[in-house]
């Protein structure tokens, strides 16, 4: 009897967002610009093999301002900050250049928007991401954190009529709407944000593992476990009928065993890993027989960012004086 054929189903949109692409650019360009070594505030990018690889160029990451000598470079990740981080930068007398993804950006002005009209924000979202610190900081006395549908029946609000949810931009669409759900169960006047919090890139890497998974005996997610989007990735295959699921920094973690008795693994990866990476996972499966490759796309992204405008402005000047 032959053997079962083996395949891959490769999903795609799957790695870089564009303010990833954005953050990691303007670690590198800081790096050219100013000389190493460029600080860096947090994880850029939730992504081992970024950080590691920005480590090597010169690049130091910390956690906090204070970790920076006085008078330094120092980048914000793209997970966005609270308004103190830029205080204590000015106190310190940081050159600060903020790298925080534009679609966070935006989450924090809806917050300070909601926050001035006296509305009460839920925030749904992870406790202690740093991006949910970095929102809830823009209006801490407004703000309380709803981790999830099972965490609504705590929340206490002052007047049920003046209420609307926020989100953190990385999290499952499905599980997030489940949330808002059982909410307005509880408060039916919730207010929805103008638009959708969950960020574009978030959503369509869902979609298309959603539309993957139901005909793989395997899902190979490639990110970091730090990484929100990259674990909702494994988690939104295996409810969506893949019969496994796993995350993987690199190639050489994958475990002969997962692919006993596979004939389809799915492959993807989150938000913030470069595509290098997933070709060493198909090279590593091609290796086993899975030489078969269909990429699956639901999606087109054609969305930029622009270098955040510190940067730019730094890059122009230089640029006029060489």
């Amino acid at each position: 009897m032959s053997e079962p054929r083996k395949r891959v189903l490769l999903a795609k949109p799957r790695g870089y967002c564009a303010g990833v692409d954005r953050a990691v650019q303007t670690v590198e360009e800081a790096l050219k610009l100013y000389g190493a070594p460029v600080y860096v505030r947090k994880q850029i990018v939730h992504n081992k093999h970024v950080v590691s690889t920005l480590e090597a160029a010169g690049a130091i990451f910390v956690e906090e301002n204070e970790e920076v000598p006085e008078g330094s470079t120092v980048v914000f990740s793209a997970h966005g900050v609270a308004p103190e981080v830029h205080e204590q930068a000015k106190e310190r007398n940081l050159k600060a250049i903020d790298a925080t993804c534009p679609l966070v950006t935006k989450v924090h002005h809806e917050a300070k928007r909601f926050a001035k009209d006296d509305y009460d924000i839920l925030l749904i979202g992870h406790e202690g991401h740093e991006e949910v610190i970095g929102t809830s900081g823009e209006a801490p006395a407004h703000i309380q954190l709803v981790d999830g549908p099972d965490a609504v029946d705590q929340v206490v609000v002052r007047d049920p009529a003046k209420v609307v949810w926020l989100s953190q931009t990385t999290l499952s669409v499905d599980e997030t709407m489940e949330t808002v759900a059982r909410l307005k169960t509880r408060l039916p006047l919730l207010q929805s944000p103008p638009s959708d919090d969950i960020c574009y890139a978030t959503s369509n890497r869902q979609h298309v593992v959603k539309e993957i998974a139901p005909e793989c005996d395997v899902v190979i997610v490639v990110g970091s476990t730090n990484s929100s989007n990259s674990v909702r990735l494994v988690e939104v295959a295996l409810t969506a009928g893949a019969r496994a699921g796993h995350l993987v920094d690199y190639a050489s973690e994958i475990q002969e065993e997962w692919l006993e008795g596979a004939t389809t693994v799915g492959v993807s990866s989150g938000a913030s890993v470069p595509d290098d990476l997933v070709m060493e996972v198909l090279a590593f499966l091609a290796e086993r027989g899975f030489g078969e490759v269909t990429e699956f796309t639901t999606a087109e992204e054609r969305l930029t960012f622009s270098l955040p405008q510190e940067l730019r402005r730094d890059m122009k000047k230089a640029a006029a004086s060489s």
